[in-house]
């Protein structure tokens, strides 16, 4: 089992004052309230998310294809290097009697233990469909060296609620999950000074991404901007800076 690393949000994190006074430069350089601090921050947090998610969809892809044995070239071995600060591991599953469980806050979940046993289980995940299948087959009935688990409705509060079986691994035993984080919140943060809005570094939250996305997010929230504010001219600066990171990478 992998246990976890904390790691300081700030050590692969995006600059977002870099990324906010680019945008700037690049949508409008003579007016600096062309995009307001306000409205890049919605940006900049949907682009983001954008471009988290689609590590996923990716990772899959690469797969899926041959892959060389170049650790620093490797396409599943660079997403996984921008995955790995968001994992979680060994974290606590809020156990009560009979084998009801809350899984904590997670973008994406991975396994989940029990040392029922004396030693770390693998808790499988199953479907509701199967569940009644499972528990009438004297074959395939969950027992202590072999559980599993289903997800139940999400709370109203959005705890994510889980039912293990057998339902003696209860709120007297260690259950653990590991998982994927979802990225914070991005926040540019400013002072007025003599009518002038200045970066505020104390009140501000950079990206969590990896230090390669930069210009990536910089391309994203232009596109973002140029739809909301309808500038039909930020789309080709947003393709232009688009082709040339793709061009890169080839």
């Amino acid at each position: 089992m992998r246990w976890l690393l904390t790691i300081n949000k700030n050590i692969m994190a995006v600059n977002i004052d870099t990324v906010y006074q680019r945008v700037l430069a690049i949508a409008n350089k003579e007016q600096r309230g062309y995009i307001t601090p306000q409205e890049f921050n919605l940006f900049a947090n949907q682009a983001q998310m954008d471009i988290f998610e689609q590590y996923f969809y990716d990772l899959d892809q690469f797969m899926k294809m041959p892959g060389n044995d170049s650790t620093h070239s490797d396409m599943v071995d660079i997403i996984n290097e921008k995955i790995d600060v968001f994992e979680r591991n060994s974290q606590p599953v809020v156990m009560s009697a009979s084998g009801v469980g809350t899984l904590p806050v997670h973008y994406r979940m991975g396994e989940l233990y029990t040392n029922k046993c004396g030693s770390y289980v693998e808790i499988e995940k199953i479907n509701q469909n199967e569940l009644y299948h499972i528990l009438n087959s004297p074959l395939t009935n969950p027992t202590i060296s072999r559980p599993v688990y289903v997800r139940n409705q999400t709370t109203a509060n959005g705890e994510r609620a889980i039912q293990i079986y057998p339902t003696t691994i209860d709120n007297n035993d260690t259950v653990v999950c590991n998982y994927i984080a979802k990225p914070q919140q991005v926040e540019w943060s400013s002072t007025t000074v003599l009518g002038e809005e200045l970066y505020n570094v104390t009140n501000s939250d950079n990206f969590e991404l990896h230090d390669s996305e930069e210009s990536e997010l910089v391309i994203k929230i232009l596109e973002l901007a140029g739809i909301t504010i309808k500038d039909p001219q930020l789309y080709p600066i947003a393709a232009q800076e688009e082709a040339q990171n793709v061009q890169q990478e080839k």
